[in-house]
């Protein structure tokens, strides 16, 4: 039984925000940020809007475009890194609430930036499994809410947003779907990208903990030279065991943190930047849910046509790492 994706939906926020606000209030300009992460623009979350808001927007597309009944959706997976709350409730029990899921097992995906690649091999081993016919897989981000806005070196990088993709098994097909996943952990790296205060390690303690414990922190220098590394191991190990060459893959759809990364991993795999398919100067760093943005992106604008392989590849906080190899 062949897990196929069946159909994508996106949702982003309406406020846009570009490169030039930022000159009001730090040291920067459009020129500098653009030169140094290949971003122009990124979607700010309102103050009314939880990552179930912007999750819930996009499983909505997905699900329209399947000709799809929440009702026969079996499992909801959510890959986030800003969950509604801290721990519980899972961000998906709140998706399957407000869609009507009634029958859907529900819960989150914490791998961070590399979450949809963890999320679409998940969902094809509850496919394979017989357990599930379908299931929704949605990365969703509101990146914005735990940013600390006047950290110059990480402020500009992050948005918000969401895509989700309908994963269904179909028995009528041997080559389309989820071929192969390849995923890896480095967790001696995990408090590279951290979020310090708020778990059981740092609780918060009231008068005490610094508030700006709670945001986002990042060592951009070995977050960088980690993922030019395992973006070409990925990419290597998906083409290698899968007895496919370069000139197989339709598109290379990386998780978009920063285009310096992608560039660099393409001079030293000598992979050329047109074989990845990037949006990043439009949306920015959403975390888990650049992949499942960029493929809705593509299915949009009719880039993607049955038969095509697709390879993702991701890095992301934990450290996590990994791809997969995808028959449209």
């Amino acid at each position: 039984m062949r897990a196929v994706i069946r159909s994508m939906g996106g949702y982003v926020p309406s406020r846009r925000m570009a490169n030039e606000e930022f000159s009001k209030f730090i040291d920067t300009s459009d020129e500098w940020i653009y030169s140094h992460t290949g971003i122009r623009f990124r979607h700010i979350a309102g103050e009314d809007q939880a990552t179930s808001d912007l999750a819930l927007e996009a499983c909505k597309v997905a699900l329209e475009r399947a000709n799809l009944p929440s009702e026969d959706i079996d499992v909801i997976l959510i890959a986030t890194a800003t969950s509604d709350f801290i721990g519980f409730p899972a961000t998906a029990c709140i998706v399957q609430d407000r869609l009507r899921a009634q029958k859907a097992a529900s819960m989150d995906i914490v791998a961070g930036c590399t979450g949809f690649i963890y999320g679409l091999e998940t969902a094809r081993g509850y496919i394979a499994s017989g357990f599930a016919k379908h299931v929704l897989l949605c990365g969703a981000e509101a990146l914005t809410k735990v940013t600390d806005w006047e950290d110059r070196n990480t402020c500009v990088l992050f948005g918000d947003g969401a895509g989700a993709a309908v994963i269904s098994a179909d028995s009528n097909t041997d080559d389309r779907g989820i071929l192969y996943s390849y995923m890896r952990t480095e967790g001696s790296g995990a408090r590279l990208l951290e979020r310090t205060a708020g778990g059981s390690r740092y609780p918060m303690v009231p008068h005490k903990t610094d508030p700006k414990d709670f945001f986002l922190k990042m060592d951009g220098r070995k977050v960088y030279s980690f993922a030019v590394r395992v973006i070409i191991e990925s990419i290597n190990n998906i083409l290698e065991n899968n007895n496919v060459e370069l000139d197989d893959i339709k598109y290379i759809v990386p998780h978009q943190a920063n285009i310096r990364i992608i560039e660099a991993a393409s001079r030293r795999s000598k992979i050329p930047m047109d074989k990845f398919y990037m949006n990043i100067a439009e949306y920015a760093n959403t975390s888990a849910a650049t992949i499942p943005i960029a493929l809705n992106e593509m299915y949009e604008k009719n880039l993607l046509e049955e038969g095509d392989l697709i390879l993702t590849v991701g890095f992301g906080a934990g450290l996590t790492y990994g791809g997969n190899l995808v028959r449209w």
